[in-house]
């Protein structure tokens, strides 16, 4: 009896000191209640976070840049004028001295033969595509002091410390224009011989072109060969180097062969078809070699 007793004086003096029991404070038992809806808002959650009206319920999400109607960020401002016609422009996707010795060393260009568009598509290490304004190559002067090969070589663009780098050794350089037809053909030949057309054209420069492909300076394939003789000899007293006397080398044929301005191929003129089945070359008639 006295534990009873004990026990009801302890519960007692307990409601003595809580405070009054009410509903400001009590609470429910645990997940005793849940909510029917998800979400916010006045809709109490029957849009699931999905907005109202139009593409903001559908996940239609809009473009990048689009401000719903409003003029966009990029047109409200005035543009510089140098991206005027970018993308009208003529690429050149840069190869440095340093790759072209590295592909030399691993024996994945022969320099016993003149290197081209083709010869540098046929490593498989680089490409170009005409449908994005690419043009051809340009080569640049990184590992110039490292450049040690006799060249003969075409590309699309150069520098002046990249032709004194190839001169130096006693090589040759030519920049030279391919229109997008002629380089669909250049980049990948066996997949044009196939098609069973004739080997078109070389087109001349655009007029925005033509400065440069014509300059000694730049050793352009339209040049005068007497003032690049003339530029080889100042390059050669600007740079500080003895200039190789190309006569007396024993590749000489290799270094001082070039192609006819209309003509693609080493050794293959404009109209001749390239037959692999039958492994021929149908050459056409009244077609002039040097046209």
């Amino acid at each position: 009896m006295s534990q009873f007793r004990e026990t009801a004086d302890k519960a007692l003096k307990m409601l003595r000191t809580l405070p009054r029991v009410q509903i400001g404070n009590i609470r429910p038992n645990p997940q005793s209640k849940q909510n029917d809806k998800r979400g916010r808002a006045q809709h109490g959650g029957d849009k699931h976070g999905a907005g109202n009206k139009g593409s903001g319920q559908r996940q239609n999400f809009m473009r990048l840049g689009y401000e719903t109607g409003n003029t966009p960020f990029y047109m409200r401002f005035p543009y510089e004028p140098y991206y005027k016609g970018h993308h009208l422009r003529r690429q050149y996707p840069p190869i440095s001295l340093l790759q072209l010795q590295v592909m030399i060393d691993t024996d994945r260009i022969d320099i016993s033969q003149p290197i081209d568009l083709t010869t540098l598509c046929n490593t498989g290490l680089v490409k170009i595509d005409p449908a994005t304004k690419e043009f051809g190559f340009q080569l640049t002067d990184e590992g110039a002091d490292k450049f040690k090969a006799k060249i003969n070589i075409e590309v699309q663009h150069a520098k002046e410390s990249v032709i004194a780098a190839i001169e130096r050794n006693g090589g040759v350089i030519r920049t030279a224009y391919y229109d997008p037809r002629s380089l669909h053909a250049l980049k990948n030949p066996q997949k044009w011989f196939e098609k069973g057309v004739p080997i078109p054209k070389r087109m001349l420069p655009p007029q925005d072109a033509i400065a440069y492909y014509t300059s000694a300076e730049n050793r352009g394939y339209l040049a005068d060969p007497e003032e690049i003789s003339k530029h080889r000899l100042v390059l050669a007293q600007k740079y500080g180097y003895e200039l190789p006397k190309i006569e007396d080398d024993p590749q000489y044929e290799m270094l001082t062969s070039s192609k006819d301005p209309r003509q693609l191929f080493y050794g293959l003129e404009p109209g001749w078809v390239i037959n692999l089945k039958d492994q021929c070359i149908i050459k056409s008639k009244g077609y002039p070699s040097s046209a």
